[in-house]
């Protein structure tokens, strides 16, 4: 296996080379916001603060808001609907791991043009029972969200034996629900972590359902702003991405083992 992989050159020159491809546009973004006439200045960074332009900046904030709420609702989804349901598969019915695999996969192949349409109708009678608010596109981001947080736990449920720590908590008289929740699941935590921040970063750059189902969320603000001040548009932009990248940061960070596990 070591020899097929690339030598200390070649990866180095992947690096710099995909870090250029994904640097270029932020670098060409952050340059378009500081552009002032024939130079560069902050003047647009400083107009965020400017009292006369909140109106403008309106829908941003309320998206943001919006996107928040729906990022909370989402990791609830993940946390106590799609992780006990994993748990229960992997301890009660290993033999449905495959199908409810499929399953859980199958949203990332479907385009969300197309997710969006099938879930039209479906909202139409949630609007009528549970209202039109923002927080209801939870229920589709948590269809979004599955493949890549079933990845994440699944990986950690398979890096231990819940099997065996389950056994050996009810042994010694423990109920199920402390075996979950303090037997399993800090065992799981890097993973629950990581589905956690992943769920949060998709929530925050969905435009396409949000769009067509009429809800207002971060990215539909910043297309309403984008019309009015392009400037602005791209600086919340920046903010986006640099937040995103920051909970990558943490995703890496928690899926790496402390010094006293390695040292052990």
């Amino acid at each position: 296996m070591n020899g097929l992989a690339p030598r200390p050159l070649t990866r180095w020159i992947i690096g710099i080379v995909v870090g250029f491809l994904f640097a270029l546009p932020l670098v060409s973004t952050l340059l378009f916001t500081l552009k002032d006439g024939d130079g560069y200045s902050l003047v647009h960074w400083t107009s965020l603060f400017d009292p006369a332009k909140a109106a403008v900046f309106a829908p941003i904030w309320v998206g943001l808001g919006n996107s928040l709420i729906l990022a909370v609702v989402t990791v609830a989804i993940v946390l106590f609907l799609l992780a006990p349901t994993m748990l229960l598969i992997a301890l009660r019915f290993p033999s449905f791991r495959r199908p409810f695999e499929f399953l859980v996969l199958l949203p990332i192949t479907i385009p969300a043009i197309v997710l969006v349409v099938g879930l039209a109708p479906i909202y139409q009678q949630i609007g009528r029972t549970l209202g039109t608010g923002a927080w209801t596109l939870a229920f589709a981001y948590g269809i979004t969200v599955l493949p890549f947080a079933y990845r994440s736990i699944q990986a950690s449920i398979d890096a231990i034996d819940v099997r065996t720590l389950s056994e050996a908590a009810r042994s010694l008289g423990a109920d199920w629900f402390t075996v979950v929740t303090r037997v399993l699941a800090p065992n799981l935590r890097p993973g629950l972590l990581a589905a956690s921040l992943i769920s949060v970063a998709v929530v925050l750059g969905e435009f396409t359902i949000a769009s067509i189902l009429n809800r207002q969320v971060l990215q539909t603000g910043l297309v309403v702003v984008n019309k009015i001040d392009a400037y602005a548009s791209a600086m919340f932009t920046l903010m986006a991405l640099a937040f995103a990248f920051l909970l990558l940061l943490i995703i890496g960070r928690a899926g790496r083992p402390s010094a006293g596990k390695k040292n052990s």
